[in-house]
Protein backbone atom coordinates (compact mmCIF):
# COMPACT_ATOMS: atom_id res chain seq x y z
CA UNK A 1 0.00 0.00 0.00
CA UNK A 2 2.82 2.38 0.91
CA UNK A 3 4.50 1.61 -2.41
CA UNK A 4 1.27 2.45 -4.34
CA UNK A 5 0.86 5.73 -2.44
CA UNK A 6 4.49 6.64 -3.17
CA UNK A 7 4.02 6.01 -6.92
CA UNK A 8 0.79 8.05 -7.01
CA UNK A 9 2.45 10.93 -5.13
CA UNK A 10 5.44 10.87 -7.47
CA UNK A 11 3.20 10.91 -10.54
CA UNK A 12 1.20 13.80 -9.12
CA UNK A 13 4.38 15.73 -8.44
CA UNK A 14 5.65 15.13 -11.99
CA UNK A 15 2.31 16.19 -13.45
CA UNK A 16 2.39 19.33 -11.32
CA UNK A 17 5.89 20.22 -12.56
CA UNK A 18 4.92 19.58 -16.17
CA UNK A 19 1.80 21.79 -16.04
CA UNK A 20 3.06 24.65 -13.86
CA UNK A 21 2.64 27.08 -16.74
CA UNK A 22 -0.92 25.91 -17.33
CA UNK A 23 -1.77 26.65 -13.67
CA UNK A 24 -1.03 30.35 -14.06
CA UNK A 25 -4.13 32.57 -13.85
CA UNK A 26 -5.42 34.31 -16.95
CA UNK A 27 -4.18 37.81 -17.60
CA UNK A 28 -6.30 40.81 -16.69
CA UNK A 29 -6.50 44.37 -18.00
CA UNK A 30 -7.68 45.90 -21.23
CA UNK A 31 -6.18 45.09 -24.61
CA UNK A 32 -3.82 47.86 -25.67
CA UNK A 33 -2.96 48.78 -22.07
CA UNK A 34 0.46 48.62 -20.37
CA UNK A 35 1.33 48.80 -16.66
CA UNK A 36 4.56 50.78 -16.24
CA UNK A 37 6.17 50.04 -12.87
CA UNK A 38 8.48 52.93 -12.05
CA UNK A 39 9.06 55.37 -9.19
CA UNK A 40 6.88 58.47 -9.37
CA UNK A 41 9.79 60.93 -9.63
CA UNK A 42 11.23 58.96 -12.58
CA UNK A 43 7.81 58.75 -14.23
CA UNK A 44 7.37 62.50 -13.97
CA UNK A 45 10.92 63.21 -15.11
CA UNK A 46 12.92 62.74 -18.30
CA UNK A 47 12.78 58.93 -18.15
CA UNK A 48 8.99 58.92 -17.99
CA UNK A 49 8.93 61.25 -20.98
CA UNK A 50 11.04 58.76 -22.95
CA UNK A 51 8.65 55.95 -22.08
CA UNK A 52 5.61 57.98 -23.12
CA UNK A 53 7.27 59.05 -26.37
CA UNK A 54 7.93 55.39 -27.16
CA UNK A 55 4.74 53.67 -26.04
CA UNK A 56 2.10 56.42 -26.07
CA UNK A 57 3.06 58.18 -29.30
CA UNK A 58 0.35 58.70 -31.90
CA UNK A 59 -0.83 55.43 -33.43
CA UNK A 60 0.04 55.65 -37.15
CA UNK A 61 -2.54 56.04 -39.91
CA UNK A 62 -5.61 56.81 -37.87
CA UNK A 63 -7.84 59.72 -38.80
CA UNK A 64 -7.96 60.93 -35.17
CA UNK A 65 -5.12 61.02 -32.65
CA UNK A 66 -4.96 57.92 -30.49
CA UNK A 67 -1.98 56.68 -28.43
CA UNK A 68 -0.16 53.55 -29.53
CA UNK A 69 -0.81 52.14 -26.03
CA UNK A 70 -2.66 53.35 -22.95
CA UNK A 71 -0.18 53.59 -20.06
CA UNK A 72 -0.89 53.16 -16.34
CA UNK A 73 1.87 54.16 -13.91
CA UNK A 74 2.30 52.08 -10.74
CA UNK A 75 5.02 52.71 -8.16
CA UNK A 76 7.06 49.61 -7.23
CA UNK A 77 5.71 49.78 -3.66
CA UNK A 78 2.15 49.59 -4.95
CA UNK A 79 2.77 46.79 -7.42
CA UNK A 80 0.64 44.15 -5.71
CA UNK A 81 -1.01 40.91 -6.80
CA UNK A 82 -3.77 42.67 -8.75
CA UNK A 83 -1.31 44.45 -11.05
CA UNK A 84 0.88 41.35 -11.44
CA UNK A 85 -1.91 39.70 -13.44
CA UNK A 86 -1.88 42.39 -16.12
CA UNK A 87 -1.29 41.34 -19.74
CA UNK A 88 1.52 43.84 -20.47
CA UNK A 89 4.06 45.04 -17.90
CA UNK A 90 7.12 47.26 -18.27
CA UNK A 91 9.07 47.02 -15.00
CA UNK A 92 11.94 49.37 -14.12
CA UNK A 93 14.50 48.32 -11.52
CA UNK A 94 16.78 51.31 -10.95
CA UNK A 95 19.42 50.93 -8.24
CA UNK A 96 23.19 51.52 -7.86
CA UNK A 97 23.45 47.96 -6.48
CA UNK A 98 22.39 46.28 -9.73
CA UNK A 99 25.06 43.86 -10.96
CA UNK A 100 24.06 43.69 -14.61
CA UNK A 101 22.22 46.35 -16.57
CA UNK A 102 20.08 45.64 -19.61
CA UNK A 103 16.61 44.65 -20.79
CA UNK A 104 14.96 41.27 -20.28
CA UNK A 105 11.98 40.12 -22.36
CA UNK A 106 9.89 37.64 -20.42
CA UNK A 107 6.67 35.68 -20.92
CA UNK A 108 4.11 34.41 -18.39
CA UNK A 109 5.83 35.57 -15.19
CA UNK A 110 2.70 35.87 -13.00
CA UNK A 111 -0.14 35.13 -15.46
CA UNK A 112 -0.71 33.83 -18.99
CA UNK A 113 -0.50 34.90 -21.74
CA UNK A 114 1.58 37.74 -20.27
CA UNK A 115 4.49 39.75 -21.60
CA UNK A 116 6.93 41.63 -19.39
CA UNK A 117 9.75 43.99 -20.31
CA UNK A 118 12.22 44.33 -17.41
CA UNK A 119 14.60 47.29 -17.54
CA UNK A 120 17.56 47.06 -15.14
CA UNK A 121 19.72 50.15 -14.72
CA UNK A 122 21.93 51.81 -12.10
CA UNK A 123 20.32 55.22 -12.56
CA UNK A 124 17.66 57.01 -14.60
CA UNK A 125 20.14 58.26 -17.21
CA UNK A 126 21.29 54.69 -17.88
CA UNK A 127 17.65 53.57 -18.17
CA UNK A 128 17.05 56.31 -20.75
CA UNK A 129 19.98 55.02 -22.81
CA UNK A 130 18.50 51.53 -22.73
CA UNK A 131 15.14 52.84 -23.92
CA UNK A 132 16.80 54.84 -26.72
CA UNK A 133 18.83 51.87 -27.91
CA UNK A 134 16.09 49.23 -27.69
CA UNK A 135 12.88 51.11 -28.37
CA UNK A 136 11.95 49.31 -31.58
CA UNK A 137 12.53 45.89 -30.00
CA UNK A 138 10.42 46.79 -26.96
CA UNK A 139 7.49 47.91 -29.11
CA UNK A 140 7.80 44.84 -31.37
CA UNK A 141 7.81 42.50 -28.35
CA UNK A 142 4.62 44.00 -26.94
CA UNK A 143 2.97 44.17 -30.38
CA UNK A 144 3.73 40.48 -30.92
CA UNK A 145 2.21 39.58 -27.55
CA UNK A 146 -0.97 41.53 -28.34
CA UNK A 147 -1.11 39.92 -31.79
CA UNK A 148 -0.59 36.40 -30.44
CA UNK A 149 -3.53 36.80 -28.04
CA UNK A 150 -5.85 37.70 -30.92
CA UNK A 151 -4.55 34.80 -33.02
CA UNK A 152 -4.99 32.39 -30.12
CA UNK A 153 -8.62 33.45 -29.70
CA UNK A 154 -9.18 33.37 -33.47
CA UNK A 155 -8.12 29.72 -33.54
CA UNK A 156 -9.94 28.77 -30.33
CA UNK A 157 -13.24 30.44 -31.27
CA UNK A 158 -13.02 30.05 -35.02
CA UNK A 159 -15.86 30.27 -37.54
CA UNK A 160 -14.67 26.99 -38.98
CA UNK A 161 -16.62 27.00 -42.24
CA UNK A 162 -14.86 30.12 -43.61
CA UNK A 163 -11.16 29.12 -43.86
CA UNK A 164 -11.72 25.95 -45.97
CA UNK A 165 -13.70 27.95 -48.55
CA UNK A 166 -11.06 30.69 -48.69
CA UNK A 167 -8.29 28.09 -48.91
CA UNK A 168 -9.92 26.47 -51.94
CA UNK A 169 -9.51 29.74 -53.84
CA UNK A 170 -6.23 31.12 -52.52
CA UNK A 171 -4.35 28.04 -51.28
CA UNK A 172 -4.38 29.37 -47.72
CA UNK A 173 -6.41 31.45 -45.30
CA UNK A 174 -6.33 33.31 -41.99
CA UNK A 175 -8.33 32.04 -39.02
CA UNK A 176 -11.55 34.03 -38.56
CA UNK A 177 -13.06 34.24 -35.05
CA UNK A 178 -16.72 34.09 -34.10
CA UNK A 179 -18.74 36.90 -35.65
CA UNK A 180 -17.07 36.97 -39.06
CA UNK A 181 -19.19 36.06 -42.10
CA UNK A 182 -18.27 35.31 -45.69
CA UNK A 183 -19.84 38.13 -47.73
CA UNK A 184 -18.34 37.41 -51.15
CA UNK A 185 -16.09 34.79 -52.75
CA UNK A 186 -15.12 34.65 -56.43
CA UNK A 187 -12.22 32.88 -58.20
CA UNK A 188 -9.92 35.79 -57.34
CA UNK A 189 -11.60 37.84 -54.58
CA UNK A 190 -12.88 37.23 -51.06
CA UNK A 191 -14.63 39.52 -48.55
CA UNK A 192 -15.07 38.44 -44.93
CA UNK A 193 -16.40 40.80 -42.26
CA UNK A 194 -17.69 41.17 -38.72
CA UNK A 195 -20.42 43.78 -39.13
CA UNK A 196 -22.15 45.27 -36.11
CA UNK A 197 -24.52 48.21 -35.78
CA UNK A 198 -21.83 50.89 -35.59
CA UNK A 199 -18.61 49.07 -36.55
CA UNK A 200 -17.21 46.98 -39.39
CA UNK A 201 -14.03 44.92 -39.16
CA UNK A 202 -13.33 43.52 -42.60
CA UNK A 203 -10.80 41.34 -44.39
CA UNK A 204 -10.36 41.47 -48.16
CA UNK A 205 -8.32 38.78 -49.92
CA UNK A 206 -7.51 38.94 -53.62
CA UNK A 207 -4.97 37.68 -56.13
CA UNK A 208 -3.62 38.65 -59.52
CA UNK A 209 -0.91 37.24 -61.83
CA UNK A 210 2.69 38.06 -60.90
CA UNK A 211 4.67 39.88 -63.57
CA UNK A 212 7.63 37.51 -63.31
CA UNK A 213 9.96 40.50 -62.97
CA UNK A 214 9.91 40.62 -59.17
CA UNK A 215 8.90 44.28 -59.17
CA UNK A 216 5.34 43.99 -57.83
CA UNK A 217 6.01 45.21 -54.31
CA UNK A 218 6.41 48.95 -54.71
CA UNK A 219 3.87 51.14 -52.95
CA UNK A 220 2.69 52.65 -56.25
CA UNK A 221 2.03 49.26 -57.88
CA UNK A 222 0.38 47.81 -54.78
CA UNK A 223 -1.97 50.79 -54.46
CA UNK A 224 -2.74 50.94 -58.20
CA UNK A 225 -3.75 47.26 -58.18
CA UNK A 226 -5.67 47.75 -54.93
CA UNK A 227 -7.73 50.59 -56.39
CA UNK A 228 -8.44 48.63 -59.57
CA UNK A 229 -9.62 45.49 -57.75
CA UNK A 230 -11.60 47.26 -55.03
CA UNK A 231 -13.45 49.41 -57.57
CA UNK A 232 -14.66 46.22 -59.23
CA UNK A 233 -15.50 44.33 -56.04
CA UNK A 234 -16.32 46.63 -53.09
CA UNK A 235 -19.24 48.94 -53.92
CA UNK A 236 -20.37 51.69 -51.60
CA UNK A 237 -23.88 52.16 -50.25
CA UNK A 238 -25.01 54.29 -53.19
CA UNK A 239 -24.80 54.16 -56.96
CA UNK A 240 -21.42 55.11 -58.47
CA UNK A 241 -19.54 54.70 -55.15
CA UNK A 242 -16.75 52.24 -54.33
CA UNK A 243 -13.85 51.70 -51.92
CA UNK A 244 -10.52 53.25 -52.86
CA UNK A 245 -7.31 54.51 -51.25
CA UNK A 246 -7.39 57.86 -49.47
CA UNK A 247 -4.85 60.52 -50.44
CA UNK A 248 -4.87 62.52 -47.19
CA UNK A 249 -1.89 60.49 -45.89
CA UNK A 250 0.41 58.80 -48.43
CA UNK A 251 0.43 55.02 -47.76
CA UNK A 252 3.52 53.61 -46.03
CA UNK A 253 5.37 50.48 -47.18
CA UNK A 254 7.44 48.12 -44.98
CA UNK A 255 8.80 44.62 -45.53
CA UNK A 256 8.33 41.85 -42.97
CA UNK A 257 9.29 38.26 -42.35
CA UNK A 258 6.94 36.44 -39.99
CA UNK A 259 7.04 32.71 -39.23
CA UNK A 260 8.62 31.86 -42.54
CA UNK A 261 6.43 34.14 -44.67
CA UNK A 262 7.78 37.26 -46.33
CA UNK A 263 5.37 40.03 -47.28
CA UNK A 264 5.10 43.72 -48.10
CA UNK A 265 2.96 45.60 -45.60
CA UNK A 266 1.15 48.79 -46.58
CA UNK A 267 -0.63 51.04 -44.08
CA UNK A 268 -2.96 53.74 -45.22
CA UNK A 269 -6.46 55.20 -45.18
CA UNK A 270 -9.37 54.01 -47.28
CA UNK A 271 -12.33 56.04 -48.39
CA UNK A 272 -15.40 55.61 -50.55
CA UNK A 273 -15.33 57.46 -53.85
CA UNK A 274 -18.21 59.95 -54.09
CA UNK A 275 -19.19 59.36 -50.44
CA UNK A 276 -17.96 60.20 -46.94
CA UNK A 277 -17.10 56.79 -45.48
CA UNK A 278 -13.50 55.98 -44.58
CA UNK A 279 -11.06 54.52 -42.09
CA UNK A 280 -7.66 52.80 -41.71
CA UNK A 281 -6.42 49.72 -43.56
CA UNK A 282 -3.38 47.42 -43.48
CA UNK A 283 -2.49 45.07 -46.33
CA UNK A 284 -0.04 42.16 -46.68
CA UNK A 285 1.13 41.36 -50.23
CA UNK A 286 3.05 38.14 -50.92
CA UNK A 287 3.64 35.50 -53.58
CA UNK A 288 1.69 32.27 -53.85
CA UNK A 289 3.84 29.18 -53.13
CA UNK A 290 4.38 28.59 -56.87
CA UNK A 291 5.27 32.26 -57.45
CA UNK A 292 2.69 32.67 -60.20
CA UNK A 293 0.30 34.96 -58.31
CA UNK A 294 0.48 37.89 -55.93
CA UNK A 295 -1.91 37.40 -53.01
CA UNK A 296 -3.09 40.32 -50.91
CA UNK A 297 -4.76 39.98 -47.51
CA UNK A 298 -6.08 43.28 -46.22
CA UNK A 299 -7.70 44.40 -42.97
CA UNK A 300 -9.87 47.50 -42.68
CA UNK A 301 -12.04 49.17 -40.05
CA UNK A 302 -15.09 51.40 -40.16
CA UNK A 303 -16.01 52.80 -36.74
CA UNK A 304 -17.12 56.43 -37.05
CA UNK A 305 -18.42 56.64 -33.48
CA UNK A 306 -15.40 55.07 -31.72
CA UNK A 307 -11.63 55.12 -31.36
CA UNK A 308 -10.22 52.78 -33.97
CA UNK A 309 -6.86 51.65 -32.57
CA UNK A 310 -8.05 48.46 -30.95
CA UNK A 311 -10.49 47.54 -33.71
CA UNK A 312 -7.67 47.79 -36.23
CA UNK A 313 -5.20 45.88 -34.04
CA UNK A 314 -7.70 43.04 -33.70
CA UNK A 315 -8.49 42.61 -37.38
CA UNK A 316 -4.88 43.26 -38.44
CA UNK A 317 -3.75 40.44 -36.17
CA UNK A 318 -6.02 38.06 -38.06
CA UNK A 319 -3.85 38.58 -41.16
CA UNK A 320 -0.86 37.20 -39.24
CA UNK A 321 -2.72 33.93 -38.65
CA UNK A 322 -2.50 33.04 -42.36
CA UNK A 323 -1.77 29.35 -42.98
CA UNK A 324 -1.14 27.61 -46.30
CA UNK A 325 -2.99 24.42 -47.15
CA UNK A 326 -1.37 21.55 -45.27
CA UNK A 327 -0.59 19.49 -48.40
Amino acid sequence: MKKILFVLTALAALAGCKNTKALLPNVSGKAGEIIVVIEKNDWEGSLGGKVRDLLACDCPFLAQKEPLYSLVNVAPGGFGDLFKLHRNIVFFTISPQIDSTGILYRHDVWAAPQCMVQVNARNAAEAEELIDGNGKTIVSFIEQAERDRVIRNSVRYEEREIAPKVTEVFGGSPHFPTGYKLKKLTPDFGWIADEKQYTIQGVLIYKYPASGKGDEFTVDKIIAKRNEILKANVPGMFENTWMTTGTFMPPQLEFFRYRGREFAQVRGLWEVENDYMGGPFVSHSFYSPDGLDVIVAEAFVYAPKYDKRQYLRQVESILFSWEWRKD
